[in-house]
């Protein structure tokens, strides 16, 4: 199942293997073409076994290198919890996220112009291994469609382009499908994000985000009319974007959100007992190419993110951004601890490079 209604592109691949050999299988590979490996931006996978699929499991993914297979796919290996028997069945669950899939084309367009895409895969399931059946399903965002490679089993119903079922497709099958579709979903790409957190002795923790942000999407082309923007913004700027949604964490209090003018206006809070919801207008609209930087301000309590164990103290915290649908490209974390702090220590749930450094920081606290 290929979600494409965003420019993020996200894949869940729903697997049902078996054991047909003599020996037990500790490990299942995933196989993906260079060229989609090196846009990989995250990848998690779920098994459980039985005939009846149950409750699944978190199972450990690497980058591995078999010898025997083709220089132009990329491997990766999900460790069983436990070894598969013959005859055993396990069902696999792979959840793949990819950044710049989807290319603009035409790659410049005028301001009235709806944004076209290209999406290029297979229809086939690449995999090392034979597969009895299988199907494939893109789901698209709505509007039009231009075109899409078309088989015997093909089929376009409504916002969903499906493919197969495929039966007995050999190992290292490729189908080449392209699909050329409208998506005006906003493509932000923060070029760099810097987020800082600091913790205060005086019970908050202070997030400020820096943001370099940049429409990743078709180009403008020729002039922009403000005047015919803000006469029919849906018409004159439909392949533009006008906003970006933060879920802050329910008690986020403080809030700003400013450039290097001041502070913006333009900005909208909701909140409940479960989140806080920032949406935030940049001054202006951003067409594909225009660029913006602005800067976002919160409080935290203390106490919902610092806890206490073993004579240490540990902070517990997102890594990321709490932007909806943004990619980012460069994503630099400071957190500024209180003077005196040491034996420093950090965990993240993938390779970071980190460095500590002392500098003079001053706060100011109301």
């Amino acid at each position: 199942q290929v979600d494409l209604t965003s420019h993020i592109v996200r894949v869940l691949t729903s697997l049902k293997v078996e054991n047909a050999g003599s020996e037990p299988v500790s490990k299942v590979l995933l196989a993906f073409p260079n060229i989609q490996a090196k846009n990989l931006a995250a990848i998690r996978a779920f098994g459980t076994e039985g005939k009846v699929k149950g409750l699944s499991s978190v199972l450990p993914i690497e980058v591995v290198e078999p010898s025997g297979v083709p220089p132009e796919l990329t491997f990766f290996s999900a460790s069983l919890h436990k070894p598969l028997q013959k005859g055993k069945i396990l069902h696999l669950d792979v959840l793949t996220v990819f950044t710049h899939f989807l290319q603009p084309f035409p790659e410049e367009i005028t301001q009235a112009d709806s944004q076209l895409v290209v999406f290029q895969d297979s229809s086939h399931y690449l995999s090392p291994y034979p597969v009895k059946v299988q199907t494939l399903s893109i789901r698209l965002p709505g509007g039009r469609v231009e075109s899409y490679t078309k088989y015997g089993n093909t089929k376009l119903v409504d916002s969903e382009l499906k493919y197969g079922p495929y039966e007995d497709v050999p190992p290292f099958s490729y189908n080449p499908i392209i699909v050329h579709f409208e998506n005006n979903n906003p493509f932000a790409v923060a070029k760099e994000l810097i987020r800082e957190i600091e913790i205060s002795h005086w019970g908050n923790v202070q997030i400020t985000e820096h943001y370099n942000i940049v429409h990743g999407g078709a180009r403008l082309k020729g002039e922009f009319s403000r005047l015919d923007y803000q006469s029919r913004p849906y018409a004159r700027g439909v392949s533009s974007f006008r906003h970006l949604i933060a879920r802050l964490p329910a008690r986020a209090h403080s809030i700003y959100y400013r450039d290097e003018i001041g502070n913006i206006s333009t900005s909208h809070l909701w909140s409940d007992s479960k989140k806080t919801q920032l949406e935030i207008e940049p001054r202006f609209p951003l067409f594909g190419g225009w660029q913006t930087t602005f800067t976002i301000g919160y409080g935290l309590p203390l106490q919902d993110f610092v806890f206490s164990a073993d004579g240490k103290r540990f902070l517990n915290i997102t890594f990321g951004s709490p932007m909806e649908e943004i990619l980012i490209e460069k994503l630099i974390v400071k957190v500024v601890l209180p003077e005196g702090s040491k034996d420093i220590d950090v965990s993240a749930p993938f390779p970071t490079n980190q460095w500590q450094e002392v500098v003079p920081h001053w706060t100011i606290d109301n």
